[in-house]
């Protein structure tokens, strides 16, 4: 079955395994000159696909300036017709609102639509950063690079010893049970240092294979490097309590300041991105703080969004909060060139682009509805010609069919005068030359 059976499938399946295919290829192109990191392969594999979706987000910047100006209008017209409830001044109220983003050359979906379009990519990320053996294959070969999976599916109720592994060390993998190598990767992906100990114990006959595994895995798994880095599959709180466990020494306090400092850097990137995103609202807005719900909405998640970046990193593994972290930095040098380059504009410049663009959008529309009726004209003419010419025919055939009837009348008047005529008399004798003539005449 491949490394399928560990990807995500559902909704988001097509998407993941579309990121999956970008990670492969980030990761091969890094092993073509001699590097295979793990850890830099999301960094480079989070910037590529920020860098993609960053046209949706200045889309989503021009909205949220132009609402800055368009929403009191928009609020005037809703004011207006706060305590009409009937169908006349709702559909008024519908009519004078679109008229507001017509002005402005935007429609109401302007806003969310991006965000909307971006929530299945972020969903998407997920699974592939959480679970990279699954589409990278460099690193799944990895885990049996000293054939460590061969052998212990050699070994005689491997499953069994593994479904007892796992339940001890609290590790948590998708598949209900053992399911051959795809579900071995996914243990083997999620142990951390203390946790290869123990698989060395549920297979004595194989902890030499185990060992040599585990800092060949080194080299793929630690950022920066494996002398001097992190597990990206290991857990910033699994990390603290093994060091707490240890005792304090230089190395459990430099273990301890390693897993404070992910969910620390994930928290302060996450508040940054927030700041310039609230000091960028700010400057393009004139009234008072108070009185804009977006600043106040943009400050409420200044003050939540940074504690749950926190929380996420410290309890999950830390190659999810190296993502983490990186696309927070991304968001925020994004944020501070597009404030560059819409300061440079002003909100007329702005919204004489946008009505540009909805002029050539309903330009284009207008030459397909165009070709449309043009379409739907010849093919009525068509039909309407032969509609002319199956009546014509019609006619014709029903004229005939009088024709033919009036004959048969006429033919049956014509015997019956002559049953009725008396033999040898005048009136049988005209009969005689008036059938005569008739034969003659057809």
């Amino acid at each position: 079955m491949g490394i399928l059976l560990t990807q995500r499938d559902g909704l988001i399946g097509p998407i993941a395994k579309l990121f999956g295919f970008i990670m492969n290829a980030i990761f091969e192109a890094l092993s073509f000159i001699g590097i295979e990191n793990i850890g830099l392969c999301i960094i480079l594999f989070t910037i590529i696909i920020y860098m993609l979706m960053m046209p949706m987000q200045i889309k989503q910047q021009k909205f949220s300036r132009i609402s800055s100006v368009m929403n009191p209008e928009i609020q005037a017209i809703q004011k207006k017709y706060a305590n009409k409830k009937d169908q006349a001044s709702m559909y008024k109220m519908q009519e004078e609102t679109k008229l507001i983003y017509e002005k402005y050359g935007t429609s109401p979906t302007g806003g969310c639509l991006g965000s909307l379009i971006q929530l299945p990519f972020l969903f998407a990320l997920w699974p592939v950063v959480q679970n990279i053996p699954a589409y990278v294959k460099g690193l799944k070969d990895a885990y049996n690079h000293f054939n460590l999976i061969d052998q212990i599916k050699s070994t005689e109720g491997y499953q069994k010893i593994l479904e007892n592994f796992i339940a001890d060390n609290k590790i948590i993998i998708e598949a209900d049970k053992i399911k051959g190598t795809n579900s071995i990767v996914d243990i083997l992906y999620k142990l951390q240092d203390n946790t290869w100990d123990g698989l060395a114990e549920a297979f004595p006959k194989l902890s030499d294979t185990i060992e040599q595994t585990q800092e060949y895995i080194k080299g793929f798994n630690y950022f920066p490097t494996s002398n001097f880095g992190i597990n990206i599959g290991e857990t910033p709180s699994a990390m603290f309590s093994e060091a707490i466990a240890n005792g304090f020494s230089i190395a459990t306090i430099g273990l301890i300041i390693v897993a404070v400092l992910i969910p620390v850097l994930a928290g302060f990137t996450q508040w940054l991105s927030v700041k310039i995103s609230q000091n960028a609202m700010q400057s393009q807005n004139n009234k008072k703080q108070e009185d804009n719900a977006m600043v106040q909405q943009m400050n409420t998640m200044m003050k939540i969004m940074p504690l749950m970046s926190v929380f996420f990193c410290f309890t999950m593994p830390s190659g999810l909060g190296l993502y983490w972290i990186t696309s927070a930095v991304v968001r925020t040098i994004q944020q501070v060139f597009i404030n560059r380059s819409l300061n440079k504009k002003s909100i007329d410049q702005i919204v004489e682009e946008n009505l540009k663009k909805a002029a050539k959008k309903r330009e284009k529309s207008n030459k397909a509805d165009g070709k449309n009726i043009n379409s739907m004209a010849t093919m009525y003419t068509r039909r309407i010609e032969e509609m002319k010419a199956e009546a014509i025919a019609e006619a014709e055939k029903q004229e005939k069919e009088k024709q033919r009837r009036k004959e048969i009348v006429e033919n049956a008047a014509s015997q019956k005068r002559t049953s009725n005529a008396k033999p040898g008399s005048l009136a049988a004798k005209a009969n005689m030359v008036n059938e005569y003539n008739n034969r003659n005449n057809k």
